[in-house]
């Protein structure tokens, strides 16, 4: 058995490789060759959770279970830690173990880049950022790999840490300008596509003031307490789409919060990934709102491992 580190993977796995993989495993699941769990999230305490995620791919005769800890005070280590171990459905054999961090972060920065390719505007160029934690990094690699990004608006309640967040990413080789934003209202005001990834239980944007033709990715609250948009925001989005309609019954809060008001229902949720990964261009206007929204589901998790294994085995 192989065991890999976040740093070997990260040198040879990169966000071209994950959006293609993700779109590889949607198909599985449209054939209806992967069985999954829906994840199990067990509290620690108030503030840290464990995360259980199960997935086989028949198609590929592939096993992997994510274990996945979130511990938002962490100082000196990551807030979320992960690791995948990789089981061979043909003989049994445990293949590999390998970190998931990376690899978590890497897989939900391709599955907002499939839907914003489908839903953000053609000419968008200003991306708005709000929350520059580890999860908000990917986000904006997944996007800048769909779109033609001009510009990037960061806000984060720690100015500081959008700054480090800023020089990251330069680091990384986005070519854009970065603007620090002193307030949330300044992104929401300049953005053609916000990202938005924090774990806030109270909403940190007002809906009133979305622009027409934003494309929204929510990707930072994945349990039912959890509410980073508000009801404005979904009521005013003309589409929206999602990861994986079950799981975002059980996990988003802020849908869940809702259709339990009474605001939208289940049925207005366009699709799942797997209904539109492939299909044309969804926006219908310039001027639609557009929201997606994601939690997480086991065979996403599946894609990107195995997708490693291939690498790695070659």
């Amino acid at each position: 058995m192989i065991t890999l580190t976040d740093e070997q993977i990260q040198k040879e796995y990169l966000m071209k490789h994950a959006i293609e993989d993700v779109k590889h495993v949607l198909q599985d699941l449209r054939d209806d060759g992967i069985l999954q769990s829906v994840r199990t999230v067990l509290p620690v305490d108030e503030d840290s959770s464990m995360l259980y995620m199960p997935c086989i791919s028949r198609a590929s005769k592939t096993s992997i279970i994510k274990t996945v800890s979130i511990f938002p005070t962490n100082a000196s280590l990551p807030t979320t830690q992960g690791n995948v171990l990789v089981t061979d459905l043909s003989d049994g054999q445990h293949k590999a173990t390998m970190d998931a961090s990376y690899l978590t972060r890497l897989r939900t920065g391709a599955m907002s880049a499939i839907a914003t390719d489908k839903l953000a505007r053609k000419d968008a160029e200003v991306l708005g950022v709000i929350g520059t934690g580890n999860m908000g990094f990917e986000q904006v690699i997944g996007v800048v790999e769909v779109r033609d990004i001009k510009k990037i608006v960061l806000f984060n309640r720690t100015e500081e840490k959008a700054h480090h967040f800023a020089e990251q990413l330069k680091s990384a080789g986005v070519k854009a300008e970065f603007e620090v934003a002193a307030h949330v209202s300044e992104v929401i005001e300049k953005a053609d596509i916000i990202n938005c990834a924090t774990q806030s239980t109270e909403p940190v944007f007002e809906g009133r003031s979305l622009k027409p033709g934003v494309h929204i990715n929510g990707v930072g609250s994945f349990k039912s307490s959890m509410r980073e948009m508000d009801n404005e925001t979904i009521q005013r989005a003309d589409k929206i789409y999602v990861d994986d309609i079950e799981a975002i019954k059980e996990e988003a809060g802020e849908l869940m919060y809702a259709v339990e008001q009474g605001v939208i229902g289940w049925d207005d949720i366009q699709g799942s990934l797997v209904d539109y990964f492939d299909a044309p261009y969804l926006r219908e206007s310039d001027a639609e709102i557009t929201l997606y929204k994601c939690v997480g589901a086991g065979y996403f998790d599946l894609a990107v491992a195995s997708g490693v294994m291939r690498m790695f085995a070659e």
